[in-house]
């Protein structure tokens, strides 16, 4: 009986240690259960985390006792070679991503180019402050459930974006007039999105945007109630709601020399002196065509930080009219861009800003531009695509 009762002791925590559906098991660094419960495969995304994922069909991961992922032969699916993820993963274990929401995903054009091509999802908008919680108190998750569903269910990583942002904000955050109040709204608000997907989410943008156009913090309830500190304030409160995943802060114009870059270095800098739990910068890159000969070293600039890097949502937009010229320039912007980033270890992904150009953002904010991403709006690939795909 003695005998039995240290039997059952020692086969408890190799049980416990199993780690559940779309949890992390592994990566540079990861200390926690590194084998899946039954059902499910640890498959490597890249170097820095692998996932629990249901099946069979990815690639067999084991991890090493150091946490670091070894990929041997498995199945297909958007890890298979030629795909715009499948080459990133081949190249380096990065991901290849895009952005869609409920609304796009619902269209088998937009859906089935996400399967086949891509390895990770983020929501354009289902998960801004005016969409989850437009009302205090009363939170709506409909549309960022039906992203997170898609992506577990067809093997995608999550990038959640964003928790404090000073734009899509509702008014009832931009009146509030106390430091006390906002600092519970906004510890409210990430506990309460961060932590219904916790364990599904690869990486969070938690601040997005605090630098204005000149590189000063931006004029905006956060800061002006509460200075730099709501940074850190957002940052502790989302690694609370789930200590796995990746926390960033993301911006635009970080492409280039400028006080932009500089600011955003000396935030980081500040940032990790005081303990904040960063562990990435995200750059934005909405590039204008024949404008990316900067981008390679930016990110260098970023990588030097000490913390991981990745292109968040790119596009390259064109004025109008479109030549034939000009979308060949673009197909070498891609391949610089994306290259820019396959070249630097510290840089785990490339994210774009949308699937197909009918849909892009670009068409109403930037109305003298155009056809900025990867496939034309009848979701034939342009010459960029073939960019995209030779720089990864």
């Amino acid at each position: 009986m003695k005998y039995l009762l240290q039997l059952v002791v020692l086969v408890i925590p190799f049980v416990a240690a199993q780690q559940q559906v779309w949890g992390q098991c592994g990566g540079n660094g990861w200390t926690g259960a590194t084998t899946c419960v039954s059902g499910t495969t640890c498959v490597y995304i890249n170097d820095w985390y692998s996932q629990c994922q249901p099946g069979g069909s990815s690639p067999t991961t084991t991890t090493t006792a150091g946490g670091s992922p070894t990929t041997t032969a498995g199945g297909g699916g958007s890890t298979s070679t030629g795909t715009l993820d499948g080459t990133m993963k081949a190249n380096g274990g990065r991901y290849f991503g895009t952005c869609s929401d409920s609304g796009l995903l619902s269209q088998s054009s937009e859906s089935n180019l996400i399967k086949a091509e891509f390895g990770q999802l983020t929501p354009e908008n289902s998960m801004k402050w005016d969409t989850v919680e437009a009302s205090q108190g009363n939170f709506d998750f409909q549309g960022a459930d039906v992203l997170v569903d898609f992506a577990q269910q067809n093997g995608k990583i999550v990038r959640g974006h964003t928790l404090v942002w000073h734009s899509q904000l509702p008014q009832w955050v931009s009146n509030i007039n106390s430091a006390t109040t906002l600092t519970s709204v906004i510890q409210n608000h990430i506990s309460q999105l961060v932590g219904r997907y916790k364990g599904k989410i690869y990486a969070w943008d938690v601040v997005n945007e605090v630098l204005d156009d000149s590189g000063n913090m931006r004029s905006d309830v956060f800061y002006n109630l509460l200075g730099e500190n709501f940074i850190d304030i957002a940052f502790a409160a989302a690694k609370a709601a789930d200590p796995d995943a990746l926390l960033c802060i993301n911006d635009y114009n970080l492409d280039g020399p400028g006080a932009k870059i500089d600011s955003l270095i000396a935030l980081v800098g500040r940032l990790k002196s005081r303990g904040v739990p960063i562990d990435c910068i995200g750059s934005q890159s909405h590039l204008i065509l024949g404008q990316v000969g900067n981008v390679a070293s930016a990110l260098r600039r970023l990588a030097n930080t000490g913390l991981k890097v990745m292109i968040t949502e790119l596009d390259i937009r064109i004025p109008k009219p479109v030549s034939q010229s000009q979308l060949n320039q673009q197909q070498q912007d891609y391949q610089t861009v994306v290259s820019a980033c396959t070249a630097l270890s510290p840089c785990i992904g490339v994210t774009v800003w949308g699937v197909s150009d009918k849909d892009s953002w670009v068409d109403s904010t930037f109305p003298s531009y155009d056809d900025p991403l990867l496939w034309d709006g009848n979701f034939n690939k342009k010459p960029a695509y073939y960019g995209a795909l030779a720089g990864a």
